[in-house]
């Protein structure tokens, strides 16, 4: 199938759509408003339905009970409408429904700013509402890769029974480039049937009831153990990344995700030219994060730097994966500012200047 230029928002609503997603149920806010918007023209020409919430806290419980009927179903916003969709997040999970969420992330905190931001990883990782639940989270660095990903969430939330999240920011969302949807696509999972759900009971077809109130402890902490389960299942199986310029010599190992990465791989083709020895390290799940991959990476350095457009979250994971065996550093942007590629290389340079004369030149 040819490549066809679309924006960042309308790739990931036409990827749902090629993923079978017939439901979307959201509300407008910057910088994500194109996904509701394109969701409202094309899903009723693929006999689906697009519902524009009163809100998103009725949004999440909206996707809570579609997903229940066992359809493909998605929601999307930005950071604080993510925010006000946490409980019923956490319901989702404790319920073991599969929806996809998409958070184009604007600065913050409060209302912050429509312009690009990652203040949302910890939110995104840790678990933004409350109990011991984890989302799978996927943070694309390009147009391409959020389509290819958004694809993979809905398989991957039907495999786990869980809720998956698509993590981008105002650029992923806004900018334009080339996309190409595949004629025939595996699923990059296997498909259980969904011999769980909601739809009336006809037959010898037990009651099925969804549900994540257990009064009784002893349930509920079974429970609690069961997903704890499936979210070690997560980290051993599900960890994607990827590394850039660690097949020559490097001093300096800048670890970046989504289109941050970008702008550290433009950095790196310049610190080349300079005879500067650095590598890129991205991260593709945030959760689960490539603890073992990255500490690997970071053998051949001598020390890390951190890129975020953050005042630094990623880099508390990036501390746990090294556990204090490289000297860490970094550089971030707040309030919707962006990292040049020049700032990215400054500071490499500067952190290579700084390492001993035999750890530079042995």
């Amino acid at each position: 199938m040819a490549k066809k230029l679309m924006k960042g928002c309308e790739a990931i609503g036409e990827a749902a759509i090629k993923a079978g997603c017939k439901l979307f149920f959201g509300y407008p806010i910057t910088p994500q408003n194109e996904i509701p918007e394109y969701m409202a023209h094309r899903l009723p020409q693929v006999g689906g339905t697009f519902v524009q919430a009163e809100s998103e806290v009725a949004a999440s419980n909206m996707i809570y009970g579609a997903a229940g009927s066992g359809e493909r179903v998605f929601t999307s916003s930005s950071s604080p409408g993510i925010s006000l969709m946490q409980e019923g997040i956490s319901y989702i999970a404790g319920s073991e429904l599969p929806v996809v969420i998409v958070n184009i992330m604007r600065a913050g905190p409060g209302l912050g700013g429509i312009l690009p931001s990652q203040s949302d990883y910890f939110q995104a990782t840790k678990g933004g509402g409350h109990g011991d639940y984890r989302l799978l989270v996927l943070a694309p660095w390009s147009v391409q890769e959020a389509a290819d990903l958004m694809q993979d969430a809905f398989d991957l939330a039907d495999y786990y029974r869980n809720p998956v999240m698509v993590l981008g920011d105002g650029l992923i969302g806004q900018m334009m480039e080339p996309v190409e949807f595949k004629a025939e696509r595996t699923p990059c999972k296997p498909l259980p049937p969904k011999a769980w759900v909601a739809t009336g009971c006809s037959g010898d077809r037990p009651t099925n009831i969804i549900n994540s109130l257990f009064l009784d402890p002893e349930v509920l902490e079974r429970h609690n153990q069961k997903l704890k389960a499936k979210y070690d299942l997560m980290v051993r199986d599900e960890v994607r990344c990827a590394s850039y310029g660690t097949d020559r010599p490097y001093e300096v190992l800048v670890v970046a995700y989504g289109t941050v990465a970008r702008v550290c791989s433009t950095a790196l083709d310049d610190l080349r030219e300079d005879g500067v020895g650095a590598a890129l390290f991205r991260p593709i799940t945030l959760f689960p994060f490539p603890y073992a991959e990255l500490r690997a990476a970071a053998e051949n350095a001598r020390a890390v730097l951190v890129v975020e457009l953050s005042t630094g979250q990623m880099i508390e994971d990036v501390r746990l994966a090294l556990e204090g065996s490289r000297p860490i550093h970094f550089l971030g942007r707040q309030g919707g500012m962006l990292i040049s590629p020049e700032a990215v290389s400054e500071r490499v340079s500067a952190i290579s200047a700084g390492l001993p004369e035999e750890v530079r030149h042995g």
